[in-house]
């Protein structure tokens, strides 16, 4: 273990975020230098907090079964070069995680019974930037080929991890990614502020190196079909999201200036990165609601704020969560609770217990939304009398979420079986009905979390080794298809 005292002595830190008034003006990590490099004068201490709890809940907490408390103590212990082999040991992109996951880790903590919990997250991101800056991170080609080919179709986190894992099993693994640069969601779904695409960047020329070919700006189901695919290739992975957005059909859906998410950032994202982007969706000088209180909606905000937007209103029909622990969600399970984001830091409204009746507007654009409270009853939520309102908007962005894969093209084409949420249905080996065509992400799973989705990618390559081989895997598989969440 770490200090054997240290729990009890020493009070959990995070390390501090650039000024607000700053950090708004551009689009770099709101963290000064980096996640990773800001936490670095405090992680020792705050690693020390480990303590010897005889059986790590932390491990359950994470898909990937992270060796948490190992590498705390390698921490502690100043041995960083054995830190980063723990941690990829579980982990191929602890950058991405330490930046962008919710750390259910810490929700199980032994130490969070009764204390605040260990800044797993945070001195995750610390080892990972310090192996990068001090070039501890290198490709890890094969020795010898199988000879057998794989194409994994998405370049999200799920297509990345089943990519590597493979490669570095020997197999020759494509990767497929419709738009002109791999990382899918990593890259243009996720703000610079949050993640800066270095970090995406780097992995991908790692993985270039190791010998993963990756195959931008194709279109599976178009360019080539899926049964094209199967043909040319021992096995296939389906590694395409859910990216199916929710919707919410109001009167007045139809006006100028209502748009999803995923249509908003993206073109952001690219801006923020140098390129032009014709007829680009713009908060400046607007009115923004963001419908959808999760962390997309907190993204449309930080984005919005930085294109500086006139005021900014995030709506959500759930009422809003206390800031400790509800009775019914005790530890170690993953509780909802009201959490503050860098972005929620910078500006704009939160609205809790509303719904959107209607969309108001004139000549063709939005002008407002008509909101009405509302509360839960049997179940079921009910309008509370005399509280409708209209509040302005020229800008509506939608982040509710979404409802599953695309089913036209390559789903369509392989005739992969369906479950009843609309998910890629996949057996304990994560593979579909179809032979050879394996799952991994949210295509399957349904939306989820980064972490799960790389603990899917890793799951999945052991899948396919075992297919492509004599049967069996020295891949680990960290999680089983049917495996959730621990939540109540």
């Amino acid at each position: 273990m770490a200090d054997p005292r240290g729990f009890m002595t020493t009070p959990r830190r995070v390390a501090e975020r650039r000024p607000v008034e700053e950090r708004v003006k551009d689009w770099k990590e709101v963290y000064p230098g980096g996640a990773g490099r800001a936490l670095l004068p405090i992680i020792t201490e705050q690693a020390g907090r480990c303590m010897d709890c005889g059986i790590p809940f932390c491990h359950q907490g994470c898909p990937l079964g992270n060796l948490i408390p190992e590498w705390n103590d390698l921490v502690w212990r100043d041995d960083w070069s054995d830190a980063i082999e723990r941690l990829h040991a579980t982990n191929n992109f602890p950058e991405f995680t330490g930046r962008l996951c919710p750390a259910p880790c810490e929700t199980s903590c032994v130490v969070g019974i009764n204390r605040d919990p260990v800044t797993i997250k945070n001195v995750e991101v610390s080892i990972i930037d310090k192996a990068w800056d001090e070039n501890n991170v290198q490709p890890e080609p094969p020795e010898w080929l199988t000879g057998k080919t794989v194409a994994v179709v998405g370049s999200g986190p799920a297509g990345l991890a089943v990519a590597q894992q493979l490669t570095r099993s020997g197999h020759t693994v494509a990767v497929y990614e419709r738009d002109d640069q791999p990382g899918g969601l990593l890259r243009y779904g996720i703000p610079e502020f949050k993640m800066e695409k270095e970090h995406v960047d780097r992995r991908i020329l790692q993985m270039q190196r190791e010998g993963t070919v990756f195959r931008t700006g194709v279109r599976i189901g178009e360019k080539i079909t899926g049964t094209q695919l199967r043909d040319r290739y021992d096995a296939v992975v389906l590694a395409i999201g859910a990216t199916v957005r929710r919707d919410l059909p109001a009167p007045g859906r139809e006006l100028g200036g209502i748009h999803q998410a995923m249509d908003y950032l993206p073109q952001a994202n690219r801006v923020a990165l140098g390129e032009e982007v014709e007829d680009q969706i713009v908060a400046t000088g607007k009115d923004v609601v963001i419908i959808g209180g999760g962390d997309t909606g907190a993204d449309c905000l930080g984005t919005a704020i930085r294109q500086g937007a006139r005021s900014v209103t995030s709506l959500e029909i759930m009422p809003q969560p206390g800031e400790d622990r509800p009775e019914h969600q005790p530890w170690p399970t993953y509780p909802m609770i009201y959490r503050v984001a860098s972005a929620h830091e910078e500006g704009g409204d939160r609205v809790y217990a509303v719904s959107t009746k209607e969309f108001v507007g004139e000549d063709g654009d939005v002008t407002g939304l008509r909101i009405t409270e509302v509360e839960m009853k049997d179940g079921r939520f009910e309008e509370v009398e005399g509280s409708e309102r209209v509040i302005p908007a020229q800008l509506v962005l939608f982040a509710m979420g979404f409802t599953g894969p695309e089913k036209e093209g390559v789903v369509e084409q392989l005739g992969v079986e369906l479950d009843e949420r609309g998910n890629v249905v996949r057996d304990v080996n994560f593979m579909s009905s179809v032979d050879g065509v394996f799952v991994a992400g949210d295509c399957g799973r349904g939306q989820s979390l980064i972490v799960w989705a790389i603990a899917e990618g890793r799951a999945a390559a052991a899948g396919v080794d075992a297919y492509l081989t004599d049967g069996t895997s020295t891949l680990p598989r960290p999680i089983k298809p049917t495996d959730r969440p621990l939540t109540v």
